[in-house]
């Protein structure tokens, strides 16, 4: 059966972010992910994470300025060094959480830099960062997005783009996180796709569309998807990465089916 773990980030903003943790657990969900960890000190989350009995399941390395419109550095020849010097704190975050994953954001492409450039920063970048999360037993995944609705310049947009690059960085330490949101408005194929390339995926995620709210709510046959993920058995988590269209435990009536509520 599917594993599905509450993205903090999107769910229950009605609350503040500290009491999130609680209302998922609340929820029935076993796993939290969320975008960035790092406004917080560790040992604050480790404790809402152990007192809800949850698991931290994904978050994302440093990503820049998010609030002056930065989505990761990684892609930028500019900001290598501060890329670079980001890695530590990532791999200290995740350890205290006892997170095996850190999704890599690319970043919104460079003004005036050749698309290779671009690439090659991206890879090299990957490449440094790839063996050092090995090292902490962290996976290190980089993940396409949409840039025709939430994020116009974002570098890496389609599934093979993100294997070709996979495949350039030679590491046996790097994943795809597969957003079905974004790969539906990208490409569509969601079924195949994911099996085709099930070796490669650590972490899935999801939303419907349009509206990016929850299964159920726009074109996405997500009864059909759970079962298919399920029957060529992907072993992982699938992040609920949805911005609720109310209030989030009203919109959860999808998940009934899969949350199992005994204890822990």
């Amino acid at each position: 059966m599917p594993r599905f773990c509450a993205n903090l980030t999107l769910l229950y903003n009605e609350a503040p972010f500290p009491e999130r943790f609680q209302k998922a657990a609340s929820a029935g969900f076993k796993g939290v992910e969320y975008l960035f960890p790092y406004d917080y000190p560790a040992e604050v989350l480790r404790e809402k994470l152990e007192k809800n009995k949850l698991q931290q399941v994904l978050h994302n390395m440093p990503a820049g300025d998010w609030g002056k419109g930065d989505r990761g550095i990684a892609c930028d020849p500019k900001r290598v060094g501060e890329f670079q010097d980001s890695v530590e704190k990532a791999i200290t975050y995740a350890k205290a959480l006892d997170c095996q994953q850190i999704n890599c954001l690319a970043g919104l492409t460079p003004a005036n830099v050749p698309a290779q450039t671009v690439r090659e920063t991206f890879i090299r970048n990957l490449q440094f960062t790839a063996p050092l999360f090995k090292a902490a037993g962290i996976r290190l995944l980089i993940e396409p997005i949409n840039d025709r609705i939430d994020m116009p310049g974002f570098y890496l947009n389609h599934t093979q783009q993100a294997l070709d690059i996979i495949a350039a960085t030679g590491s046996d330490n790097l994943f795809l996180q597969y957003d079905i949101y974004h790969m539906q408005i990208m490409e569509g194929n969601l079924a195949l796709t994911i099996e085709k390339n099930l070796s490669h995926i650590a972490h899935l995620q999801l939303a419907d569309h349009p509206g990016r709210h929850e299964p159920g709510t726009g074109e996405i046959h997500y009864p059909f998807l759970f079962d298919f993920i399920d029957k060529i058995g992907y072993p992982g988590w699938i992040g609920c990465e949805y911005k609720p269209s109310t209030d989030t435990d009203a919109g959860l009536g999808w998940l009934k089916p899969y949350i199992d509520h005994r204890a822990p």
